[in-house]
């Protein structure tokens, strides 16, 4: 397998694909035509050169991969909400309702609290719940051990984020957005392993992959596990709880881009190790994708065309054979889009 650099996320009825500084959103709309839509985003990354560094750099993309995460969720959802207003039009005797336009700053403000308020919802239920069930498990036991804690505090904290992540995929309308995540995943795998970006071939491809963001995440769960079992064995068995939650705080940005710096690794090389370090992350997308339907291939193949060059990629690393000339780039988004 030869890493593309592309990478993506399922939104609501649609997939978002990016590559570099340009990413694109493909949305299967109530009416069922696919509309993509593209736009171009520097990172403070590619601005700053002196962030792009090993173990910096991740805190940074993981923000902006978050932030860009949460707009094209809203830009999905607006179509739906659009169809419930025609709905409530049609149902409405002599009402008229007009779609009332955002002011950018108030849009870019309410973007900025709902990404806070996600970092500080994930840091609550991932940081903060486990480390409160370790001292209440101190006080029951009298355990005054901060590694023995620790330990117990590894064992609530990935206890949490699986049966998080068991509920959430009992979800129905959750169910449909695996459904896109594994289509985007089956998308990326087909041109990574040398395959023409088509129906066919999408199909037979694996929804699992080792860049995934469910694996990112559990990096970060095993890896805080590890550190927090470091730092307690560290820190003064007499410390107040207060500075032990403190100080699993101040290591989320350095937890964080190590696990960048492992995912990035693991997603360019396929070496013993390294699969073995992606087993556990690809065993849990067991949960977070679902085989997609024919119609969710489509597009995601949309969402890849209108971002990357596949047909140069599969020249490029897999020779002049992997590719079929026989239609011309940009045709395939056409076919798509037009039904064939």
């Amino acid at each position: 397998m030869k890493s593309s650099g592309i990478g993506g996320q399922a939104v609501l009825e649609g997939i978002m694909m990016r590559n570099g500084g340009k990413y694109a959103v493909a949305v299967r709309k109530p009416d069922k035509e696919i509309i993509i839509d593209v736009k171009e985003h520097v990172g403070l990354t590619e601005k700053y050169k002196f962030l792009n560094v090993p173990f910096i750099r991740g805190v940074f993309k993981f923000a902006e991969s978050l932030s860009i995460g949460i707009k094209t969720l809203t830009y999905s959802a607006e179509f739906f909400e659009d169809e419930e207003e025609e709905k409530i039009k049609e149902n409405a005797s002599d009402e008229k309702s007009e779609k009332k336009e955002i002011n950018p700053k108030l849009e870019s403000f309410l973007m900025g609290l709902t990404v806070c308020f996600s970092v500080l919802f994930s840091i609550g239920l991932f940081i903060v719940l486990p480390f409160f069930i370790g001292e209440f498990f101190r006080k029951i036991v009298g355990i005054e051990s901060n590694t023995v804690i620790a330990i117990f505090e590894g064992i609530a904290r990935i206890s949490i984020f699986i049966l998080y992540l068991v509920l959430i995929s009992k979800m129905k309308d959750i169910q449909r957005t695996f459904m896109y995540h594994g289509a985007e995943h089956k998308c990326i795998n087909c041109i990574e392993h040398g395959m023409e970006l088509n129906l066919e071939n999408v199909k037979k491809s694996s929804r699992l992959h080792k860049r995934c963001g469910t694996s990112f995440l559990l990096f970060v769960v095993v890896i805080s596990i590890i550190s927090f079992i470091i730092v307690s064995a560290i820190i003064p068995e007499a410390s107040t709880g207060w500075l032990k939650l403190v100080v699993r705080l101040a290591l989320i940005p350095i937890i964080a881009g190590i696990s960048f710096e492992i995912l990035r690794l693991a997603g360019n090389s396929d070496g013993k190790i390294i699969g073995l370090l992606s087993k556990p992350g690809m065993w849990l997308q067991q949960l977070t994708t679902i085989e997609p339907e024919d119609d969710m291939i489509e597009v995601g193949i949309a969402s890849v065309e209108a971002i990357f060059d596949w047909k140069k990629y599969l020249v490029d690393n897999f020779g002049e054979n992997s590719v079929d000339n026989s239609k011309t780039d940009g045709t395939m988004a056409n076919d798509i889009l037009a039904g064939e």
